[in-house]
This record gives structure tokens, sequence and C-alpha cells, in this order.
């Protein structure tokens, strides 16, 4: 995952063979695939824009892979029988798949994504989620080593993009095979990742779970891009030492900081300084604390997501109202003053000139 043009794409097509590797070395399970051809690395890719044959039916674009295929097998006669050399063993060859394994195959895969019913037709008579599963059920079909998908959901509409997320996730599990996606978009990536790299103009970032980039981001980058809305960057704070611990300065607020992170930065040796103080719109607290000015209110149904003015920026707030009344909720409306702070465990602090967490 990472921003357009950050090298996603370039990866995934150097895995795929489409590219040139200039240096390092490319394994899939303990082979070294550098120079071996596309075709010979047991890959399968999906495309974001489904690359399906507009001429063919659905039966043959999920095939046609397995038409080019060979797969090995022993020589036989022609009344079936195994014809073996002088020693006893049966003579090996490459044939293609005969028409019952080809029908087995695709109707195998068309049923795991539920297009069985639309084998016979073109794509242009397909919607754009289904004409996406028949681009999935290409590859799986082939059983491949390793999947590579490219921003296979983006030309889908919201809806859709969130149910076949939850499609790909349970075909991942069923085929018990690795995955390489490729998204600009981190909720794709958070919500079906296990493993997910983190990309900046060329260099990876960090490589984690969802979980721990979410909680212990590598640097100010990251922090920024996990997470939505995305995390509140206070340029203007202090770590500071209070009685021997550590604690952020903002404003009028000195929060200290919690046990973990206070022997992450001792840990550290971090000095006394002026930093980067994150903070992500869902953990931030309204009642005491630094005073601001609601500019935008957006009511999300069981959050309000709020733009308040504060300190001469705008910081974005995501309170819960499951337990709010109504005049509570109103009360959060345009031009109205809110106070808010924040605990010490959901505090990041960033170094100012490097943007380094100064945690890790």
């Amino acid at each position: 995952v990472g921003p357009s043009g950050c090298g996603k794409s370039t990866v995934l097509r150097m895995i795929a063979g489409l590219e040139p590797i200039t240096a390092g070395e490319l394994k899939i399970g303990d082979v070294v695939v550098n120079e071996l051809e596309p075709k010979d690395r047991d890959i399968a890719m999906v495309f974001q824009n489904y690359a399906l044959y507009p001429h063919m039916t659905i039966y043959e674009n999920i095939a046609f892979g397995l038409r080019m295929r060979r797969i090995p097998d022993v020589k036989k006669d022609k009344d079936g029988n195994i014809v073996r050399e002088k020693n006893g063993e049966p003579i090996k060859v490459m044939r293609k798949y005969n028409k019952a394994e080809l029908d087995a195959k695709v109707n195998e895969a068309a049923e795991v994504l539920g297009i069985t019913d639309y084998l016979k037709r073109k794509p242009k008579e397909m919607s754009g989620g289904q004409r996406q599963r028949v681009a999935l059920g290409r590859a799986i079909v082939r059983e491949p080593k390793v999947m590579l998908l490219d921003e296979p959901l983006s030309n889908l509409d919201a809806k859709l993009r969130t149910q076949m997320r939850s499609e790909i996730v349970k075909l991942h599990k069923k085929l018990n095979t690795t995955f390489i996606y490729v998204t600009h978009d981190q909720v794709e990536a958070m919500t079906m990742g296990t493993r997910i790299v983190v990309m900046k103009a060329g260099y990876i970032q960090q490589i984690d779970t969802p979980k721990n980039l979410y909680k212990y981001p590598g640097n100010k980058f990251v922090a920024g891009f996990i997470g939505t809305p995305q995390m509140n960057m206070f340029e203007n704070a202090k770590l500071v030492k209070v009685n021997g611990k550590y604690a952020v300065k903002l404003d009028c607020l000195t929060v200290e900081l919690s046990e973990e992170k206070q022997a992450a930065l001792a840990k550290n040796n971090v000095a006394e300084q002026d930093v980067v103080l994150g903070v992500r719109p869902e953990h931030i607290e309204l009642g005491t604390g630094i005073e601001g000015k609601v500019d935008v209110s957006e009511m999300m149904g069981s959050s309000v997501h709020l733009h308040v003015t504060s300190m001469g920026r705008d910081v974005v707030m995501v309170v819960s109202t499951m337990n709010m009344t109504g005049a509570e909720v109103a009360a959060l409306s345009n031009g109205s003053t809110v106070k808010f702070a924040f605990p010490g465990h959901v505090c990041h602090v960033f170094s100012k000139e490097t943007g380094i967490n100064l945690e890790a």
C-alpha cells in the first residue's frame, strides 16, 4: 500500500516478470526466479481493468490459461495402457488438459465465485463485479503458487468494493496460497491484509501486521497514511520530563505518557525536545483541555466527525454518539465551542527533524 507513483505496481510487475530486476533476488518458494520467463514462474495476475477477452464466453475466458498449459503425465498407447521404458519405468510426457479435466476445473472455480450460471455469456453481458469474479476465476483455476492482484476493485462502486473485499478474503483462506495485493486504499489494506508493506517514493517505510501499523507506526508518514480519518499531527508540541516521567506539552495541556511509552523512550534515551505529536481522531476526548471552534460537523450515524479550529489549525475528532442524547449531539453543531484532551497511552511522539517515531 502507498500513494500513487510510489512503486507498488512496479514491484508487482517485477514479481510477474514483466519488468527486469536490476538488483537483488526474487524467490518464489526456494527457487530464485530472476531469470525465469513469466510463464515459468507459476504466478497468476488479476488486473485493474479485468482484461477479459470480449469475443470469448466466460467459460472460454476461465479455461484459456489452462488450454495454453501442459501438465506432466505418463505416455499411453491407443488402448490406454502405460508405455514403459526398458527398465520398467513409465515414459513421462507433457500433455494438454482434456475436455473432462477442463470442465471440472472451470466448474469448480465458477462455483467458488458464484458465476456458474453465467458461463455461456460474454463479458459485455455482465456487471463490473461479475467481470472481476471472472478475472479471479481465470487466475485461481491454474492453482498458482502466487496470486498477484493490481488494484482489482478500484473500478467498482463502494458497495461492490466492500462485498468483493470479503469475497477475496474468503478466497484467500480457501485456496491457502500467497496473495500479493496492490492498493492505494489503506482501508482495503487494513481489512484484507495479514501483512502490509507501506511504500513511499520507491522505498519501504514499514512492514507489519495491520494492528501493529495502526498501534506502532514507525514514522510520521506511516502514522498519517494508516487510519481513517488521518491522524492529527501537532507540530508545536514538546516532549518534557515531569517528576522524572516523560510527558507531552501542547498548548495549555500536559499529558503524562503511559508506562509502555515511558519504557520505550527511556530505552532509547530520548532527551527533552520539540516534537510532532500524533493523536488519532477517534482517541480525542471532549470535556476539558484545549479550546476550539467547530467549523464542520458531519453526522455519520454512530459517530460525529468534527473539524475544529484550534491553535491555528484544523483538528479532526471522531465522537461516538452511542451514549449521547439528541440534545448533546445537536450541541456539537457548526460554530459551537468545544474543549478537548487525550490520554497518554494514545500519543505518538515523532522527531521533528527525521519524522521517526521516538519510541521505535
